[in-house]
């Protein structure tokens, strides 16, 4: 919007991903608002006979039938139309003024909203770009995998006009699965510092009474492929120990999925004490709780690149993630983070007991971790690269038109 651009964002009024298959779960009730000079619009997520039940029944057929030895991408096309489930989108799509000059979609596992996305920039001529966010879980036979590489999946990728990926982990995926070289840009992710920054630890640790104690903390959606379940697991054997390390207590902030408010309920009640669930927390709690933090961790396998990561560095905190998806492209193992094996949840409490008992490793790691956010990875820099990628395809539309 600084650089003069018009932009709206066409979204569900989803409050959090579970409404996609739970219809109980909480909607946004603002159908259309302006942030930032940007106009939201969001359409309602519609649910079919069997709720939770019909939505993991299509993901799971689809899941099936993709490994049939037959081009059955149009089948599996009309079958994602309903997971989530939009039916206002295509009409809401042909009522945007005709002046937009491109289209962006994102996140290739919500295809349901690529496709009609796709089909608006066909009709009115312009380009379609793709930011996938391919989740390419811990190794090459891993679930993750499965479901975002479905061959329609791929298909919709290799039929934009640009495809912005995340890390060259998911560039040299993309060019060996066919999609052209010449179309695919490393585009990464950013974050302006002056927005992440401005964090007092104090504060947060006087509001929530967790004193001086080390606080290792978790933000993003609490659920088992995030690695979170392990990350308490780890925890609990660090605190079975009683030793210096385990007088850290665990935050966690973020949405939360039923199951693991189920896998909570069962723990032990001295574990659960530790264990502080904050749910989701407004931009300046998220400030605090950063700058609060001895270690930020988040162990995921379905992490296309890692956000937390960098705003985590940004108060110079050393980071835990997984060998896992885009991950390994961000943070460089024994140098400004740790990285473990999904699921090792020893390997896991291992490197938070280390990183808690070596104050002067944490900190270096830190640092690093901040000097590299620096120099790569602001809007600042990264910003260019994609306008400029939106600037040459709208050049060649006007040109081929």
């Amino acid at each position: 919007m600084r650089r003069g651009h018009q932009v709206t964002v066409v979204t569900t009024d989803a409050f959090d991903q579970e409404l996609f298959w739970n219809p109980r779960k909480d909607r946004i009730p603002t159908p259309v608002e302006m942030h930032n000079g940007v106009e939201i619009r969001r359409l309602p997520v519609r649910h079919l006979p069997g709720g939770r039940l019909a939505f993991g029944g299509i993901r799971r057929a689809m899941f099936a039938l993709s490994g049939v030895p037959l081009d059955v991408s149009g089948i599996l096309a009309r079958m994602a139309r309903f997971v989530p489930w939009v039916p206002d989108l295509d009409r809401a799509l042909d009522h945007l003024d005709d002046d937009y000059a491109v289209v962006h979609g994102m996140n290739v596992c919500f295809e349901s909203l690529l496709l009609p996305a796709l089909s608006l920039a066909r009709r009115r001529g312009i380009p379609f770009i793709i930011t996938p966010l391919i989740h390419l879980g811990e190794s090459d036979g891993s679930i993750v995998r499965r479901y975002y590489t479905m061959p329609h999946q791929i298909r919709l990728i290799s039929e934009a006009d640009a495809v912005l990926a995340q890390t060259s982990i998911e560039i040299d995926y993309l060019i060996g699965n066919g999609i052209d070289p010449e179309r695919v840009i490393l585009a990464g992710v950013g974050v302006n510092p002056e927005e992440v920054l401005g964090g007092v630890g104090q504060r947060f640790r006087e509001t929530t009474g967790l004193d001086a104690r080390p606080l290792v903390v978790y933000v993003g959606t609490s659920a088992y492929d995030k690695g979170t379940v392990h990350l308490v697991d780890a925890m609990c054997r660090l605190w079975a120990r009683n030793n210096k390390a385990s007088t850290a207590d665990l935050v966690l902030a973020g949405p939360v999925f039923d199951q693991f408010r189920a896998y909570l309920s069962r723990l032990p009640a001295h574990d659960r004490a530790r264990i502080h669930l904050l749910g989701f927390v407004d931009e300046q709690t998220k400030r605090d709780l950063f700058d609060a933090a001895t270690i930020v961790a988040m162990p995921s396998r379905t992490d296309s690149f890692g956000i937390v990561y960098l705003e985590a560095w940004l108060y110079r905190k050393p980071v835990i993630g997984a060998w896992a998806g885009g991950v390994p492209a961000v943070v460089d193992d024994g140098i400004d983070g740790f990285l473990v094996e999904f699921g090792d949840v020893e390997e896991l409490s291992r490197r938070i007991e280390e990183l808690l008992n070596d104050p002067d490793l944490s900190h270096t790691m830190g640092e690093r971790g901040h000097a590299k956010v620096l120099e790569r990875y602001t809007w600042d820099r990264i910003f260019p690269m994609v306008e400029e990628v939106y600037e040459r395809l709208c050049r060649h539309a006007i040109t081929r038109g």
